[in-house]
Order: C-alpha cells, then structure tokens, then sequence
C-alpha cells in the first residue's frame, strides 16, 4: 500500500514538474501573428512587458515547485505535506495560467477580422497621449507603453489602468493601460466617443491628479451646498466626470453625441439613482456635458443637448427615482463642478488647468467639420489627427452625409495605415524592461 502511494505522490510530483514553466513567454508566432498581421500587432515592447510579468511569476513557480522537489528526493514520501507543497505549485501555475491567458487572448486577437480595427483604436488612444505631450511637454514624464485596445463580449467599453491590480490575474499588476471594446463597437469609429472617455481614465491615472481632482471637487461642492451627502456623491463620481470631461476636449461637441448617444435609454433606466454606483445617475450625466460645451465655447450645442435630453426625459421628472436633492441643485452644482474639474491649475498638471494640457478650440471644431465633408468623399484629410477623425465621423453620421458602412470602411482604413506606419512613440523593450 505504502508502495503504490508513494508511485501515486511521485507521479503527481512528476505531472507538476512538468506543468510548471510552460507558461513564462509569449512571442508574436505563439499568439497566431502571421507575416501579414504584423501592422496590427502589439510593439515589440509590449510583449516584453508581458513577459516580464510572466518572468516575475514563474520565478515564484520555481520556488515552489523546489519545495515540492525535495519532497520527491525523500526515500518516503509524507503524504499530507506532499500534498500541501504540491498545492502551493498549483497556485503559483494558476498565478501564471491567468496572466498567461490575458496576454494571449488580447495578443492574439490581431490575427483575426478585427486586427485593423484594434490597432485603429491604438492609434487614437496614442494620439491623445500625444496632445497633452505637446501641449505640456515633460507633463507625463519618459514615454511609456500606448494602450492597448481588445475585445470581449460586454455592454459597454472599459479600461484597466496601468498599473492597477487586476482581480483576474489575483492581484498581478496591468503592465499597459487595457481598453476593452464590445465587438459590435469596434467597426463604428462614430460611437468611438466612449472609447475618448476610457481613454481620459489613463490619462487621469498617468498625469496623477486622482487624488488632487476628487479633493478639490469635494471642496467645492461642499462649498456651494453646504451639504456632506452631496458632496460625497459628487466626490464618489469624480472619476467618471473627468473621463466624460477629458473626452469633450480631446473630441469636441461630437464626443458628446456619441455619449449621449450611449446613454439614451428609456426613462427608467435614465433618471435612475444608485447610491453607491461610481457613474453619474444619466440624467445629470449629459447636462454636465452640456455645461462644458458652453464653457468650451459653444453655446449652440450646448443648447442643443441640453434641449434632446430635456425633450426625452423632463416631462418625467416627477416619477423619477433621483433624489431631490439631487435634482434641485444640479443646475447649480454643475456649472461649478465643470469649472472645479477643467478650468482650475492643479499641482499635478504644474498648475495648468486641465484645458491647458488637453486644449480644444473653434479651430479644431472646423477641422472635424472639413474632415466631415471629406468624409462623405470617401477620404480622410492627413491634416486631420486620428482623434478628430472619430468626432468627423460622428458629424458625417448625424448630418447624413455618407453611409455608415462608407464611413467606417474609410475612417479604419485611414487609421489602421497611420498605425502600419508606427507614427506614436513607444519605449524601447530595455527600457520597459529597467522600468
């Protein structure tokens, strides 16, 4: 008996040794990347940094797995502690599955229909890490890895940060800024206006002004209200307002309709209230945007979201489930919250306001209106940065000047060169690999 369960330990001992460390590389044959996937595919730099991370792992597999190993040199095995060493491997080899298979899924998706269309959203989010590098050079430090853009069957696109600890991968750091995007999004560059918001999430986090912006927006509000409740709900959705708000000035009054095209529910979910939820309720959501084109500049389309929503939603106020509170500040709240968030210098940005770093203006607006009407000729201006480009589709879309299909066909087709062409900065895999 004693024989027939230590050839049982030793086999399981022998089945380990050989899981562990299958999973500590990644290169672009082994994710599927083929010769003509290349364009699309993530930087060289970018598979260093995921194979850092599974270096880092595996040096914690191979520590276990020489407890294990010099269990299985015992001329008898001891059965429980076998057992618990072996339990340990297996959680560092989960350790390694999960990261492993981040990595892979998200490597792996340039080689299918939507590769062009991924590196397409690479390249705008570049382009809006580019802006604040010109408009405030040394702002974000020495360059650093652009997000990376990846699909999965959700409602609505998110990101995860670089550097924040990912549950998925129980508790691994993000090497590189994550953006996820529902299939259906990924070819509709009109909608891409909530990618421009999950983008404004990496730049707060890069720039780090988390801290500094939710501190001086309670202030402020507790200011203006008197009030500590809603002053810690306004505090609670700080992060959401300056993702929605970041994207108003990397994409114009075009980035608004594609948010509030987003949010346009019926009225019960709309003028919903969650307590604890981290959004804004939607109603009050798109006023704030409303609020911001007017101090951007551009009272017409401030007056014309502000008209839709209220068109949509005001005759059913009163069966709403927002608290009055709520309500009957708002439209002093708002205008305070907006100027808070944009128009005021903070440490973190070297005392420049948030406009400052992400600038927008009337010029920029009559960039993306030219690149509408270039649009409907089936071609993209070169003058035009691929961020504006998803706000000259939206305008070509809203104002019917194309199909959807020839839009989109067009737009991608333009970005996914500009990506071929490697046109954004990018680290060098050593200096991924000091960082």
């Amino acid at each position: 008996m004693a024989d027939a369960l230590n050839r049982f330990l030793r086999a399981k001992i022998r089945g380990l040794s050989f899981r562990a460390g299958r999973l500590c590389s990644l290169t672009p044959r082994e994710v599927g990347i083929r010769p003509q996937d290349v364009p699309y595919a993530p930087s060289t730099a970018h598979f260093a940094a995921a194979n850092t991370r599974l270096r880092e792992i595996d040096a914690g597999v191979r520590r276990a797995l020489a407890r294990l190993e010099e269990d299985a040199r015992r001329p008898v095995l001891h059965a429980q502690r076998v057992l618990h060493h072996a339990a340990l491997v297996e959680r560092e080899i989960d350790r390694a599955r999960r990261a492993f298979g981040l990595f892979f899924d998200i490597f792996s998706q340039r080689g299918t229909r939507f590769a062009s269309a991924l590196a397409a959203c690479d390249v705008i989010a570049a382009d809006c890490f580019q802006v604040v590098r010109r408009s405030a050079p040394g702002l974000l430090g020495p360059p650093l890895l652009k997000p990376i853009t990846y699909l999965e069957h959700s409602f609505s696109p998110a990101t995860f940060r670089r550097g924040v600890l990912l549950r998925r991968l129980l508790g691994e750091r993000n090497p590189f800024p994550l953006i996820r995007v529902p299939y259906e999004r990924i070819e509709a560059p009109w909608g891409m206006g909530v990618v421009l918001h999950e983008i404004g999430h990496n730049l707060q986090a890069d720039l780090s002004i988390w801290n500094e912006t939710q501190s001086a927006l309670q202030r402020r509000v507790l200011g203006v209200t008197g009030d500590p409740w809603l002053t810690r709900l306004w505090g609670r959705w700080h992060k959401e307002i300056f993702a929605d708000l970041v994207a108003c000035l990397l994409g114009g009054p075009a980035s608004v309709h594609s948010m509030k095209d987003f949010l346009a529910y019926p009225a019960a979910r709309v003028l919903t209230f969650q307590p604890l939820s981290v959004h804004p309720t939607p109603y009050v959501r798109v006023l704030i945007q409303a609020e911001m084109l007017q101090r951007m500049g551009f009272p017409e389309r401030a007056r014309d979201v502000r008209s839709n929503w209220t068109r949509l939603y005001g005759g059913q106020l009163a069966r709403s489930r927002i608290p009055a509170r709520l309500l009957q500040s708002s439209a002093r709240v708002i205008p305070h919250v907006v100027d808070e968030v944009c128009f005021q210098p903070r440490r973190g940005l070297a005392q420049h306001a948030l406009v400052d770093v992400v600038p927008f203006g009337q010029e920029d607006q009559r960039r993306i209106l030219q690149g509408a009407r270039e649009l409907a000729r089936g071609r993209v201006p070169s003058w035009l940065p691929p961020r504006f480009t998803v706000s000259a589709s939206r305008e070509a879309l809203e104002r019917g000047m194309a199909p959807a299909a020839s839009i989109s066909k067009t737009v991608l087709a333009r970005l996914t060169q500009l990506g071929a062409r490697d046109i954004v900065e990018q680290p060098s895999a050593a200096s991924v690999m000091a960082a």
